[in-house]
């Protein structure tokens, strides 16, 4: 860690009490006395670059949003942050995702206030932090893992899921309906991924979901 730098920390989680208790014991740790918290993930967006933190704290289950998403639109933002995932699940699936996503480290709510300690310092040397209850189960995931096609990378979350129902077939009305999204958004959606994916059209993105594992090979 650098020598008398203030590192600001911004805590995302759904719960009140939750967030005065870690905030409590963030602050009481030498050289991460800023701490600004939010409820959910609009909020820490539109909190982002007003704040400019240098490490995002965010639990998974915010109600219906999830800390897993917050992940990609963080780094395209405000790449310069670390995300540190704070999760009551201890979960290798879970946490690859999160690393998979960009997150710099992956701590559970049991851990000790030491441990906090341990991965806020970790995540500003750039280092990457793992609860040892994850840890081992993580790297052999990893180390077992096909390499992520890097047009499959290019897009976030919400367009995998679009992309996947559109290989499944489903119009932009039923693919609206489902995600509870307009046809509008739906339909900027599927133009972004072809942009990304340098696909055509309709067909293209399907054979792409097949090609890549992400749909099931229709019949």
């Amino acid at each position: 860690m650098q020598a008398n730098k203030q590192y600001k920390v911004l805590l995302v989680d759904d719960h009140a009490l939750v967030r005065a208790g870690i905030r409590s014991l963030i602050e009481r740790i030498d050289g991460f006395h800023e701490v600004q918290e939010v409820p959910g993930v609009r909020e820490a967006l539109a909190l982002l670059e007003r704040f400019a933190p240098d490490i995002v704290i965010t639990d998974i289950t915010m109600g219906e949003e999830s800390g897993l998403d917050l992940i990609p639109l963080i780094k395209r933002r405000y790449p310069e942050a670390a995300v540190v995932i704070l999760s009551m699940h201890a979960s290798d699936e879970l946490a690859s995702e999160a690393l998979r996503r960009g997150a710099s480290g992956y701590l559970l709510k049991e851990a000790a206030p030491a441990e906090l300690e341990i991965a806020l310092h970790a995540v500003t040397r750039k280092d990457v932090y793992l609860s040892p209850a994850v840890s081992t189960r993580v790297l052999q995931r990893l180390m077992h893992a096909p390499p992520v096609d890097p047009g499959v990378a290019a897009l976030t979350p919400r367009q995998l899921e679009i992309l996947k129902l559109i290989a499944s077939r489903k119009s932009t009305k039923e693919i609206a309906y489902q995600l509870d999204l307009s046809e509008k958004t739906v339909a900027a959606h599927r133009a972004q991924i072809m942009e990304r994916l340098n696909v055509r059209d309709v067909v293209g993105l399907a054979l792409f979901a097949v090609k890549h594992g992400l749909v099931d090979k229709p019949d």
